[in-house]
């Protein structure tokens, strides 16, 4: 669970990070296709029971494969801890439970993953965990004033989904800091090849593999990294899961025993995943493995396609006057182009977000004379796809709550994918022209 911090270029780290074979071993992660695991003695076991001894037990828990690929994810982030979790939904559940109980509260930024504001704003409220929703680009007053006494983390997006909305990392990990609590943040668009939000600041960093780790719509997935620098028992009162005996697990003090580097992830698999087990399978950490390998090659590809998409919506001369407006971080005059340069300075991702003019209605017509562009509960793929996130991911919130979140009625996300940029531009134009939309 604990790994050494990666000294490899990162684009080899995709390639070769996380598993090094021995002589006469495969040279390809193998698959553990195993839910338990054989010992000579009762002892033996007893020892992984109590976190004495390395190794594995039972799969629900952990697995080699898994294991395998989150040191390669954790080696990419530039952490010293990680695991895999059976979907992004799972790790960022994971990542905030385990530091936040009932009774507790979070600072969340608004503009985030519709799936993830409804789990935190529904289903982790009925657990007794309190969230603040906040706008991405707070001012430190205002970051300061959504604390409260109970707080016990911070929460937001390095680039929001599908509303595309940037953070400013340091500033987010400074105020957390200051109040004594970590910065999670959420790398699924990003990927740690063109942001690493741990040198940043950030303690936590989760995503969503599925997306553009996977890369090709194979594995549901997802995967928790920890810094590593966050310093628990210097504010052990806020993090008693942490700081004190665990009853359910012999009386260990995970800070004490783990440190820094190991505390979380071990909590977090010795606890949570014992009693959730959303473990992720061991065939599907291979697939992961597999995308990983090409993810630098890809990432670039991405930013390439959806930035020239992105100019010829929303810059002039090449600008569609069928196009109300576009929000793509690393197109010049964006709202978020300083944030982008900072953070992201070699390429954001593929997705453009933009609006149709004539509101729901056109985009949907639009969508639907697309023949490239699949449309698909999607994202972040080889194969460019879209979607309608008001009707579709984000349907479950209020008229409020998608303005908070940046959703627009209008608003398509656009996933570029790595085929050629001008037929994804023709396709564009072609399906605009067929939807006969006004300029």
């Amino acid at each position: 669970m604990r790994y050494e911090v990666n000294m490899k270029r990162i684009e080899t780290t995709c390639v070769q990070g996380g598993y090094t074979p021995k002589n006469g071993e495969p040279r390809q992660i193998p698959i553990v296709q195993s839910t338990t695991f054989k010992y000579d003695t009762s002892d033996d076991m007893a020892k992984l029971f109590d976190l004495e001894a390395s190794g594995y037990f039972y799969t629900r828990l952990q697995n080699p494969t898994n294991d395998y690929v989150a040191a390669k994810i954790a080696e990419l982030e530039g952490g010293t801890a990680g695991m895999l979790t059976s979907s992004g939904q799972a790790a960022n559940f994971y990542a905030v439970f385990n530091i936040a109980n009932a009774g507790d509260h979070v600072v969340a930024v608004s503009a985030i993953y519709g799936g993830t504001f409804n789990l935190f704003n529904v289903t982790m409220r009925k657990m007794g965990v309190d969230f603040t929703f906040i706008s991405p680009d707070s001012t430190e007053e205002e970051i300061e004033a959504a604390f409260k006494p109970n707080t016990k983390a911070v929460f937001g997006e390095t680039i929001a989904n599908p509303a595309l909305r940037m953070i400013d990392i340091e500033l987010f990990a400074k105020v957390a800091h200051r109040h004594g609590v970590p910065l999670i943040v959420d790398n699924t668009f990003a990927t740690p090849i063109n942001c690493r939000p741990i040198e940043w600041g950030a303690d936590i960093v989760t995503h969503s593999t599925t997306k553009y780790m996977d890369g090709h719509g194979a594995a549901v997935g997802g995967a928790i990294v920890d810094g590593g620098k966050f310093d628990w028992m210097a504010h052990a009162d806020k993090f008693p899961g942490l700081c004190t005996p665990d009853d359910s697990y012999h009386g260990i003090t995970y800070a004490e025993k783990f440190g820094k580097e190991g505390a979380f992830i071990t909590k977090c698999t010795a606890q949570l995943m014992r009693d959730f087990g959303s473990i992720q399978s061991p065939q599907n950490a291979f697939l992961l493995n597999l995308g990983l390998e090409s993810l630098h090659v890809r990432m670039q590809r991405h930013c390439q396609n959806g930035l020239a998409v992105a100019k010829y919506l929303g810059t002039a001369p090449r600008s569609d006057p069928r196009i109300a407006w576009v929000k793509y971080p690393s197109l010049e005059g964006d709202k978020d182009y300083e944030l982008a340069k900072k953070y992201c300075p070699d390429g954001t991702c593929g997705v453009v977000s933009f609006g149709v003019k004539g509101g729901r209605k056109a985009a949907e017509e639009f969508m639907k004379g697309l023949k490239i562009v699949a449309i698909e509960t999607h994202v972040a793929d080889a194969r460019s796809c879209c979607l309608h996130p008001a009707s579709s991911t984000h349907r479950q919130l209020t008229d409020k709550e998608l303005v908070d979140a940046g959703v627009s009625p209008d608003l398509v996300r656009l996933s570029c994918g790595i085929e050629n940029s001008q037929d994804l531009i023709d396709d564009i134009k072609q399906a605009l022209d067929n939807a006969c939309i006004d300029a």
